[in-house]
């Protein structure tokens, strides 16, 4: 039988394992950002707010219970042992591929949609497998993040979030189509945006 995790211990831990490798992701994805090339293009302030202000929210949504609202901070099932531990691991399997990600995107990663001096068309590591691996890795650990909250407001975030991300990819597309032409049409013809082998 699967307990609850309602225990002092478990709560401890839940408290503080999920958080822990959110701000461990967060730390080395801040260190990185400081070894990056030049921009030479960059969106507009008004095409990055079309993919910020959903990202903000479902943010938001996922850190506060308190601007979630009441209804979308309760349970949409029971918090157990086993749905912590399975969240737990798709934390860790998520942040680990869009870290795996950034480090073969190296100096063309931004945090906004730009293109880089000498800007490279990676397609090494889990650029085989996804045009937008850092994305689907972030978006597998919020999806754990989520199963182990067990609350409405992280799904409601996630989908938020997941909206942001698409806005970002077609803006991103743009861009990559106008810089490498037939050769990024060939990327986008041999690999799935988001989730590999679809």
């Amino acid at each position: 039988m699967v307990q609850r995790c309602y225990t002092v211990p478990m709560q401890t831990i839940y408290h503080t394992l999920i958080p822990a490798l959110w701000l461990l992701w967060l730390a080395g994805w801040i260190g990185a950002a400081l070894r990056t090339k030049r921009v030479v293009r960059a969106e507009s302030i008004a095409s990055r707010l079309s993919h910020l202000i959903p990202l903000g929210l479902g943010i938001a949504l996922l850190m506060s219970p308190r601007f979630a609202g009441t209804w979308l901070a309760t349970r949409l099932y029971s918090q157990t042992v086993w749905t912590f531990w399975c969240g737990t691991a798709v934390v860790a399997l998520g942040l680990g591929f869009a870290v795996w990600a950034r480090v073969h995107l190296a100096g063309n990663w931004s945090g906004t949609v730009t293109l880089k001096q000498d800007h490279s068309l990676t397609r090494s590591g889990p650029y085989r497998l996804a045009r937008h691996p850092i994305y689907t890795g972030i978006l597998l650990a919020i999806l754990g993040s989520t199963v182990a909250e067990a609350e409405w407001r992280g799904y409601v975030g996630l989908v938020l979030i997941t909206l942001s991300f698409l806005r970002k990819i077609a803006i991103e597309e743009r861009f990559l189509t106008a810089q490498f032409g037939d050769a990024y049409a060939r990327y986008r013809a041999e690999v799935p945006a988001l989730i590999p082998w679809l």
